[in-house]
């Protein structure tokens, strides 16, 4: 039955989203269905960050090493980088213009000003090695292309992209570190398209079972739909605190941790915190002793990021040295957490307390959550569907609900869901039912209490801290190199990951290799995060199924056995 919790929650929610709420809830007719909208929301992602930064105005927006810029500072940043991408760029609605940089301010009025535009945001990861991005930018039509110093580096070295690349130093003060744009031209003068939330908004790259990265793309509608779908649910958690005499008494505060090219960290963390009058401290790379730094000197009041993250914060042996005592929530997203660290991150921080979320890229992040006493009772859970708008269900393969209780796939429909894989329809048609049921390729069933448990994968990737990883991608990969025979790649067990990338390989006759040589031979073709982290090379052929495919299933069970066994040892 719902825990005491749950019925609060609910009860908070229809207050917030009701008729005499904040946020009431509309329909709209999508996939011959009526699916629910929330009305207050505006209808393009450029009225939204022109309202939110007027209303904060001088308040503290972003916060990079010395560099603090008010929401008004931030905004009239945005515009001239918005007025100099129509006139002296050319920029017209609907272009797609790739951002390819660490996370800064500079990212983040890029980003803004992309969409005040009217272009699209197409965010590449920046991660990738030099032909990883090439494929990026081409698979887009990009045209236009802002990076910082490395990336730009990384693009020099494969001119076959043929796109205009401007340059950025982000460790710059923000009007310095645009100037490259606006040198072009624009002005306070510059006529900004009226959007839609039919308009194009976003690219951003998801790994799937097929290999190469595809983009899922989004309208305006989807994304600030997102959004409100996580303020409405910030709203009435902010109820119960409130009843309970916990209310706020800060600026809300986070560190943006996790990279912008990230659904988690664009919309829940970035996005949203426009509307929350939320101040983000920026951290260009992750190191969990200077989180803690930050967290103590900005008084953060909330923490997200990949279970990794606030596992090694809570483990870190200097962690008495810092006060976090203004943290009330450590959430985690991106891959599960193991249940004991459910329960030492409630009972070792000083009050802050666990959330997990589920979602999606192609989900603009929106799907279920779970937190404080339920995540405790259910730390194997997801949580429930998001509400008021998502609608979660568990799907066979022919796109019928399975019983309560019944594994299947587990889909999400909502207003919030990306509108196809840019420049393939024959995926979009693959992961999307007529009804418009996004199949999210993990495996999982509802409890009575219609939470949802995952408890394993259709799609062939490994999530490796949050990062999703293509086995077949790294596999294509190993068999450039002119010694491999076969190769099969698959997730191995590991406690700061959760996974990692685990690689079995058979060579020509006669071939020898090196595992170093063959994980440099990969570091020139992957970004680090995908090489395998362990690589065994085996005399005989891979073992093969009826269909003379790879029998995957038996080696990875073997080799997770093994490796398992090995790390005893």
């Amino acid at each position: 039955m719902p825990s005491a919790l749950d019925r609060r929650i609910d009860e908070a929610i229809a207050k917030v989203t009701g008729s005499g709420g904040p946020l009431p809830v509309t329909m709209i007719e999508r996939y011959g269905v009526e699916l629910p909208m929330i009305a207050a929301a505006p209808p393009a992602l450029s009225y939204y960050f022109a309202h939110f930064c007027a209303q904060h105005g001088d308040a503290t927006f972003l916060v990079s090493g010395d560099e603090r810029l008010s929401f008004a500072q931030t905004y009239a940043a945005a515009k001239q980088v918005a007025a100099a991408l129509i006139d002296g760029y050319g920029l017209k609605r609907g272009d797609r213009v790739s951002i390819a940089m660490r996370n800064a301010p500079a990212w983040i009025v890029t980003y803004m000003g992309v969409l005040m535009a009217g272009g699209v945001a197409t965010l590449l990861n920046g991660w990738w090695q030099g032909n990883e991005l090439v494929d990026g930018i081409r698979d887009t039509g990009t045209q236009l292309v802002i990076a910082d110093a490395a990336r730009v580096q990384r693009l020099a070295e494969h001119p076959e992209h043929g796109a205009a690349v401007v340059g950025l130093d982000v460790g710059l003060p923000i009007g310095q570190a645009i100037a490259p744009i606006v040198a072009r031209g624009g002005s306070d003068q510059t006529a900004l398209p009226q959007l839609t939330g039919d308009d194009l908004a976003t690219i951003l790259f998801t790994s799937g079972s097929t290999g190469q990265s595809k983009g899922a793309y989004s309208d305006h509608r989807g994304v600030v739909q997102g959004i409100f779908s996580y303020l409405a649910n910030t709203l009435a958690m902010l109820d119960l605190a409130t009843q309970d005499g916990n209310a706020p008494t800060v600026q809300p505060c986070t560190l943006l941790n996790v990279p912008l090219f990230h659904v988690t960290a664009e919309i829940p963390v970035m996005l949203q915190s426009f509307a929350m009058g939320r101040k983000l401290v920026l951290m260009p790379k992750w190191d969990a002793e200077e989180a803690m730094r930050l967290m103590e000197r900005e008084k953060a009041t909330y923490f997200v990021g990949v279970p990794l993250m606030s596992y090694e914060i809570m483990t870190h042996p200097n962690r008495h040295k810092y006060d976090l005592s203004t943290v009330a929530h450590f959430a985690a997203g991106g891959a599960p957490r193991p249940p004991e660290h459910v329960k030492r991150l409630n009972d070792e921080m000083g009050g802050g307390k666990p959330i997990l979320g589920y979602g999606l890229t192609e989900t603009n992040a929106v799907g279920c959550g779970n937190l404080n006493e339920n995540y405790l009772a259910k730390p194997n859970s997801t949580g429930p569907a998001s509400k008021p708008l998502v609608d979660l269900a568990i799907l066979d393969d022919a796109g019928r609900p399975v019983p309560q209780g019944e594994r299947g796939e587990v889909s999400i429909r909502t207003i919030c869901n990306f509108l196809g894989y840019w420049n393939n329809e024959e995926a979009t048609r693959a992961a999307m039912t007529s009804d418009g049921y996004f199949r999210t390729g993990d495996i999982g069933y509802l409890d009575a209490d219609g939470y949802l448990f995952i408890v394993d994968r259709k799609k062939d990737i490994i999530i490796r801290g949050g990062e999703n990883i293509s086995c077949v991608e790294v596999e294509a990969a190993i068999y450039e190199h002119p010694a491999v025979a076969e190769s099969a790649v698959f997730g191995l067990a590991d406690d700061r990951f959760g996974e990692v990338p685990g690689a079995v390989v058979h060579l020509h006759k006669g071939e020898t290799l090196e595992i170093a040589q063959l994980l440099e031979f990969l570091g020139e073709r992957l970004a680090a995060f995908k090489l395998p982290c362990r690589v065994w090379f085996v005399a005989e052929p891979l073992p093969r199924l009826g269909t003379e495919k790879i029998d995957k299933v038996s080696l990875r069970a073997k080799y997770r056995a093994l490796a398992q066994f090995e790390a005893v040892e």
